[in-house]
């Protein structure tokens, strides 16, 4: 399975400018990495309002269980709120922080 190198901030800005894509090769293997992350490690978005407002929420440890919705992670911007999973993800996956808007190290 791919890798993910907690120094490559450069993927992190890279996301940050542009997070509905379209992404560079190396990005894109980062993005379908985080796709993988274990239920009980992954972050998602419910949209509550359609096309205008998504709450962040984290997937249950097993299938068929409910998600839990992080009520003080609201959302009026679609990109906005792509960009928090993105980041709680990254964090998830290289136990590093991903920044807001620049890249942590």
């Amino acid at each position: 399975m791919y890798e993910i190198d907690p120094a490559r901030t450069d993927l992190i800005r890279e996301f940050e400018a542009k997070p509905g894509g379209p992404y560079s090769a190396e990005l894109t293997l980062v993005v379908n990495r985080l796709r993988l992350l274990p239920l009980a490690e992954r972050h998602v978005l419910v949209c509550r309002k359609r096309g205008r407002e998504w709450v962040l929420a984290k997937m249950p440890p097993r299938r068929g269980a409910p998600v839990a919705l992080i009520e003080d992670h609201v959302f009026a911007d679609y990109a906005d709120a792509v960009r928090e999973v993105f980041r709680r993800r990254w964090s998830a996956a290289t136990g590093r922080g991903a920044g807001r808007g620049a890249a942590e190290g």
